[in-house]
């Protein structure tokens, strides 16, 4: 009798395991070249593909900038100028911001963040003591302070290919960027309304995911080039825990909000304690 009591006891505590076992969801398949998933409360990583490979991240890159920005304690109530040596002349991408803008720093960083405006982010380089090479200069010494052992950066919008980084790196980037307030508010914003330049111009976030409420988005950052492909960092909320998503390479302009997306179910698919996966 004992020995029978002792097996209906095991089986009762086997049964809640195997059905969440049977309920989680296959490992989904991540098109991005490289991804990595941690709890940013833990520090564990939960989800990794390709995370030490080093890649070009594009726009990514304005975390950095941002943080390099506050850092240097420049009043943000300063007005700025778009010159021309804020014009992209490697891919002569567009902008909203004609040459002659004036604009205060704060919505210069705004616009960066939310919306990747490059000649925003060159103009704030520009904008430092030291110049533009100062600038750059500080970037690479505040990766070296975060151990992003495997970056470098060139420029300040991540137009350059030559910014490069791993999925691993970067979630050194984004933890540290994630406690700054200022770029927590700018990057998850849905809009903003910009006077200075060729009139009245609307903003809009980069980032759709920002607009689904169930996601709870604290930061996050869109990039993009030809040699990056398209790129996501998002940090959203997973069962109570704020999830950073990184995200590199991924072949098409929604790919790498569907992976998001495919993560996101999967976590919530899983039981708590799985271990990471890796590939």
């Amino acid at each position: 009798m004992r020995q029978l009591l002792t097996a209906v006891v095991i089986l009762a505590c086997l049964v809640p395991a195997l059905v969440l076992a049977k309920r989680a969801m296959p490992r989904p398949a991540v098109l991005a070249r490289a991804a990595m998933v941690v709890d940013l409360a833990t520090g564990r990583t939960l989800y990794a593909k390709h995370a030490d490979q080093r890649l070009p991240i594009a726009s990514l890159t304005k975390l950095l900038t941002a943080m390099v920005v506050l850092d240097s304690k420049r009043s943000l109530l300063r007005p700025a100028r778009i010159t021309n040596d804020d014009v992209d002349r490697l891919k002569w991408s567009r902008s909203r911001l004609p040459v002659g803008s004036l604009l205060l720093r704060k919505t210069m960083l705004h616009i960066a963040l939310m919306s990747s405006e490059n000649r925003a982010a060159f103009a704030l380089s520009r904008d430092y003591a030291g110049g533009r090479g100062g600038f750059v200069r500080a970037m690479n010494r505040t990766a070296r302070r975060l151990h992003m052992r495997h970056s470098h950066f060139v420029d300040p919008t991540g137009l350059s290919p030559r910014n490069v980084s791993t999925a691993s790196d970067l979630t050194r980037l984004a933890r540290a960027a994630y406690r700054y307030a200022t770029i927590r508010k700018y990057s998850t914003s849905e809009g903003q309304l910009v006077l200075g330049g060729a009139g009245p111009l609307m903003y809009h976030n980069t980032d759709p995911l920002v607009r689904r409420a169930a996601w709870h988005v604290g930061l996050q950052k869109t990039g993009f080039t030809n040699e990056a492909g398209h790129c996501l960092i998002i940090v959203t909320q997973v069962r109570g825990h704020a999830m950073l998503f990184v995200l590199l390479g991924d072949p098409t302009p929604t790919a790498h909000f569907q992976d998001a997306i495919d993560l996101r179910r999967w976590l919530l698919s899983r039981p708590p304690t799985h271990a990471a996966h890796t590939l």
